[in-house]
This record gives structure tokens, C-alpha cells and sequence, in this order.
């Protein structure tokens, strides 16, 4: 007779020391004021790449080490990194809020999507900001994305597209009042060899679609069944979304409860705070966000969002002019 046994796998941190989170602060300032601080200007993205290269060497070699190989939680938490002189303003609280004008915790999303591989967004999710406000806004608590409050469940990021991200980078401005809102990871890594036979099989087959998420408006999704797992049997790439992916059969159904409630059961919560970054491999890694209470009052949970592709090259089609937004 045989057991499953869990085997907790700590998650991944790096702590940016002060004198280090001095010198990445230096390197964002002499950024911000180039093509007149338009993040999504291609001047400025550009330039966002070359000021990679002057930031410390051991932020460098951590973030490709981890580019290289995310481990088996497929998740990364960076901490101690600079939000600038100026503070943090209030929260916003309008739908669809983006960051356009250069700041520090802006800049430092984009190098370290330079790092990654390349910055990218979707034209219809965020009208295409290179980097997004993820706030809780009045009227959507309710809401399966990034303005709701209430648990959001596991997916892949854009599950829906050919080209989703191969890494999602989450960078926290403000917690929320009661420190309650925690970022939950789940690899597939972690959970590969718990999965029974039946369900392996069905996961590997194509019994699944998936639609976009609710924050890409009424844009419509390659509806062409797919595997929830990819690629080598033995370190698969994940594509689903729990509240958008339907399955197709009575065993794709059952091996979707089957590898949710693995998830469930190894998931990590990152309770993110000021000068935190989580950065997702979106290839093997679901995440979502357990419940908490907005106030609205100019201080709730702020975050914000960026996404980089490994391989721009594969996406050129979907990008006019070989820019940086997906259409």
C-alpha cells in the first residue's frame, strides 16, 4: 500500500539589502525623466533595458538564476526594494488604472522585466499599459480579477492566449489595512507526482477550453480545446484558469477537481508588503488572492503588475510595429 505524502517546499525569497536598494533607487531615478517619463513610450522601454545592465550585479545574477530555473514553488519573492523619496499617493479606485508617467517602483518593474526576458501587455486588458494598477475598485468585490476583493482562484495568467506571459511580476506599494490579502502560489511542480494515473492522462489531453478573463471585456478567445499540461511528462508547462477553463469530458472534469485541490493543499500565501516583488512563472505556476475588506479610503492594498515574455520572437505576429503590446 502506497501513501501520498506532502513534502512542505519553502518558498523562495531574496532580501535586497539597504546599501543595495540605494543603488537600484539611483539607477530608476536617472531613468524616470527620459522621453518625458512615458512608460509605454518604446524610447523609454529601451532605455529601461540598458539601465538593467547598471543595476548590482548580485540583483542581476539572482533574477537570471531564477529566469534559468524558477524551482519547484515556481515563484520568487524579492523584498527591500525602493518605492522613491517622494512616498506612495493614495490608492486609486478607478476601473482599469494604469501607470503611464515614470516612477521608481514603475521603473523597477521594467528592468526587471528586461530581466526576465521582455515587457509586454494585451491591447484589450488595461488598454495595453505596460504596467498596471491591481486596486480593489468600488462596485467589483465581487469581481474574478484584478479590481475584485473577493478570493480569487487559481489560473494562469491569460490562460486563454497563444502568447500568455512567461512571468508575471507583482510589485506591492501598499498592503492592505489588515494585512489579511495574501498572494497564493501553487506549482505544478509540486504537485505532479500526487496526481493519480486517471487524472494525469486527462490533463495531458486536449479536454479543455479556456475563455479570457473578465478584465479583457467582451474579447473573444481561441475556443479550440486544449491539455491543461504540456510538454515533458516529467516537468510539464500548466495552462488552466479554475473560473474559466471548462472541461470537455467527465474525466478532464474530475482530473480538474483532482489538481485543485492539490493546489489548495501545497499553495504558498505571500503576504506582500512595501518594496516586495513576487515574480510568477506563469509556464508552471498558478496564483490568485485570498479575501480581504477594502476601505476605499485612499490606503487600501496596491499593487502593481507587469508582465515579460522569455521569448519576444514567437509573439511577433500579434504586435504591431514589433512593439510591446499584444493585440
Amino acid at each position: 500500500m502506497s501513501m501520498a505524502v506532502r513534502v512542505e517546499v519553502p518558498p523562495q525569497t531574496a532580501e535586497i539589502e539597504p546599501p543595495v536598494a540605494r543603488e537600484i533607487e539611483r539607477v530608476a531615478l536617472d531613468l524616470l525623466p527620459v522621453a518625458g517619463g512615458r512608460v509605454d513610450d518604446a524610447a523609454w522601454v529601451s532605455a529601461a533595458r540598458e539601465a538593467w545592465e547598471h543595476l548590482p550585479a548580485s540583483v542581476r545574477t539572482t533574477i537570471r538564476r531564477f529566469r534559468r530555473d524558477t524551482g519547484t514553488t515556481g515563484a520568487l519573492v524579492v523584498s527591500g526594494l525602493p518605492l522613491g523619496p517622494d512616498g506612495v499617493p493614495d490608492t486609486p479606485t478607478r476601473d482599469g488604472s494604469v501607470q503611464r508617467t515614470a516612477t521608481v517602483p514603475a521603473a523597477v518593474l521594467m528592468m526587471f522585466a528586461a530581466g526576465l526576458g521582455d515587457p509586454a501587455s494585451f491591447r484589450p486588458e488595461k488598454s495595453g499599459a505596460l504596467v498596471q494598477d491591481v486596486v480593489p475598485v468600488p462596485g467589483k468585490e465581487e469581481f474574478q480579477g484584478n479590481a475584485g476583493s473577493v478570493l480569487l482562484s487559481f489560473h494562469t495568467e491569460n490562460a486563454f492566449h497563444p502568447h500568455r506571459p512567461d512571468f508575471v511580476m507583482l510589485s506591492c506599494l501598499r498592503a492592505d489595512h489588515e494585512g489579511i490579502a495574501g498572494l497564493r502560489t501553487a506549482c505544478i511542480r509540486q504537485v505532479l507526482d500526487l496526481l493519480t494515473g486517471p487524472a494525469r492522462e486527462a490533463l495531458f489531453s486536449a479536454e479543455f477550453v479556456t475563455a479570457p478573463p473578465p478584465s479583457f471585456g467582451a474579447t473573444s478567445g481561441d475556443a479550440a480545446p486544449h491539455a491543461a499540461l504540456t510538454g515533458a511528462p516529467e516537468d510539464p508547462d500548466l495552462q488552466i484558469d479554475f473560473s474559466a477553463t471548462e472541461p470537455l469530458t467527465e474525466r478532464a472534469r474530475a482530473a480538474m477537481d483532482e489538481l485543485q485541490k492539490l493546489f489548495a493543499d501545497n499553495a504558498h500565501t505571500h503576504y506582500l508588503t512595501p518594496g516586495s516583488m513576487a515574480i510568477v512563472d506563469n509556464r508552471v505556476t498558478v496564483h490568485g488572492r485570498t479575501a480581504f475588506e477594502p476601505r476605499y479610503d485612499g490606503r487600501d492594498r496596491w499593487l502593481q503588475r507587469s508582465f515579460s515574455l522569455a521569448d519576444f520572437r514567437t509573439s511577433r505576429r500579434h504586435r504591431t510595429a514589433d512593439g510591446y503590446v499584444l493585440d
